[in-house]
């Protein structure tokens, strides 16, 4: 599976990151067991710059932001990643 980063933007006042994260993994546990596997790997929050990025394995960037999206995150955009 590859890796992509979904971005979005995300203000110092909302929820807690953890809470974020559990959803995204929720979201991503949804659509493996409907057959599309994905993976939530991790969040990183930028917040000088008030941007949230969440690292996902997924088969394509669709996979990505679908599972973002049953997570409820309202994102920018989804790129490939390259992580090591």
């Amino acid at each position: 599976m590859a890796e992509f980063l979904v971005e979005l933007y995300r203000p110092r006042r909302a929820t807690s990151l953890a809470c974020a994260a559990d959803r995204a993994r929720a979201g991503a546990a949804e659509l493996t067991e409907e057959g599309t596997p994905v993976r939530f790997v991790g969040a990183i929050f930028v917040p000088d710059d008030e941007i949230c990025f969440h690292l996902y394995e997924a088969a394509s960037a669709d996979a990505a932001a679908e599972a973002a999206r049953r997570a409820g995150l309202v994102f920018e955009r989804v790129l490939p990643a390259i992580v090591s």
